[in-house]
């Protein structure tokens, strides 16, 4: 255990986590797993859900998920307040637990008021997206996040967009990588078994695989299907927020649906080129895809829309195509088709080796560990200081290596 930690008077130096997401755990395997899976090696860690209605009385259902990770998703009846009843039973959960050392982390600044019961040795936002810019957001949210800027310890961010459009609003705050696990996603250069759902499909075949919502622009996928019939395109993922009325079809369009973690390297082996169709708007302003390293991983071209954070650094290194309109991106499409693959691999390597998971991991957790000593020392000024904010982490070095600014997960 850090020793930047304050420690207990007991044998047991343990660090628990209360994570607050609007994202449940069981969705899309994404940052929040990939962190919280191993901050599970420091202590407990119990991921608060949004929650869910029960007919009898307000609990908390435990759910375990591996090594030291808990799911707890509140069971609420019909017209309760979630910000009255949920702070008591979680507060009164941590006491049954013996829950004494940890920290409280939000993913989203609408479960601020759940963690009223504790008493957390630090607070961290993980902002991994500008939520306010997403359908649907509630009108509140922008106030509530100033809150939680107000308390919060540590703020990291999900994208160098977003660190810059919040870098002002706090002392302490690290633009983090989107990361990889390279050695999952390279799996599917060495796969030749073609999957059931795909076997039938014919070549060249384009893929996509994350959730299909607000932020895919349908009509751009629509318009390349159009205009490239001998390219069969792939969507893997769940449909979330729109209509799946909208969504384009086609005899060369195909819906996988929503597929585990552990398949999508089998999935990518079939494909031929990977695709990111992002619509430019409000919603998709500050994202910074986490499909994009895993695409380039399992040894696969990218052809992606506009995102600032795609653009730089992985556009202008030559990572990317980068297109603006159909016709745009159907020709990246083709001259992905004829991209000399070997060189390509060799560069991904080197881009990949410096942005795992691990590594923002044990990167996170220094800057919370030093967060943690300071506020319990008083000493804020020396902490900000000390961490320096802002600074380009070590993970995104080497994908940020044009512009010195990190590249961040969405």
């Amino acid at each position: 255990m850090n020793d930047l930690i304050p420690q207990s008077n007991g044998a047991d130096n343990r660090i628990d986590t209360f994570c607050f997401s609007h994202l449940r755990w069981d969705f899309v395997y994404q940052r929040p797993q990939h962190l919280m899976s191993r901050f599970a090696t420091r202590g407990r860690v119990y991921f608060v859900e949004e929650p869910m209605p029960t007919d009898g009385d307000a609990f908390l259902e435990e759910l375990p998920r591996g090594e030291n990770v808990t799911v707890i998703r509140p069971r609420l009846g019909e017209g309760s307040d979630p910000n009255e009843i949920i702070p008591k039973l979680i507060g009164r959960f941590a006491g049954e637990q013996n829950v004494d050392r940890h920290i409280a982390w939000f993913y989203t600044p609408m479960m601020l008021e759940w963690k009223n019961d504790l008493e957390p040795l630090a607070v961290v936002y993980d902002c991994m997206d500008e939520l306010s810019a997403f359908r649907g957001a509630p009108p509140e949210l922008v106030a509530q996040e100033k809150r939680l800027f107000e308390i919060a310890d540590v703020v990291f961010t999900g994208g160098r967009s977003l660190f810059e459009a919040k870098r002002s609003q706090h002392s302490n705050i690290h633009a983090f990588p989107s990361s990889i696990d390279t050695d999952h996603f390279s799996r599917a250069m060495q796969i030749d078994d073609e999957i059931d759902e795909q076997k039938n499909i014919g070549r060249p075949r384009v893929g996509f695989a994350g959730v299909i919502d607000e932020r895919f622009d349908t009509d751009l996928l629509r318009d390349v299907a159009t205009q490239r019939p001998n390219l069969n395109f792939i969507l893997v993922g769940p449909v979330v927020k729109i209509s799946e009325d909208a969504l384009p079809q086609g005899e060369n369009i195909f819906y996988l649906g929503g597929q585990d973690y552990s398949r999508l390297p089998e999935i990518m082996a079939g494909w031929d080129v990977a695709m990111m169709p992002f619509a430019i708007n409000e919603s998709t302003r500050f994202i910074s895809p986490t499909k994009t390293p895993e695409y380039l991983a399992a040894g696969l071209p990218v052809v992606s829309t506009a995102i600032a954070d795609v653009v730089r650094p992985y556009g202008v290194e030559g990572f990317v195509h980068i297109a603006e309109t159909a016709e745009q991106f159907s020709q990246a499409i083709d001259e992905s088709l004829s991209e000399d693959r070997d060189r390509r691999l060799a560069r991904v390597r080197d881009l990949l080796a410096d942005m795992s998971w691990e590594q923002t991991f044990n990167e996170m957790s220094a800057i919370v560990d030093l967060a943690v000593r300071m506020r319990n020392s008083g000493d804020h000024a020396d902490a900000a200081e000390r961490l320096s904010p802002g600074t380009e982490s070590t993970a995104s070095s080497s994908a940020a290596s044009a512009s010195r600014a990190p590249v961040a997960s969405a």
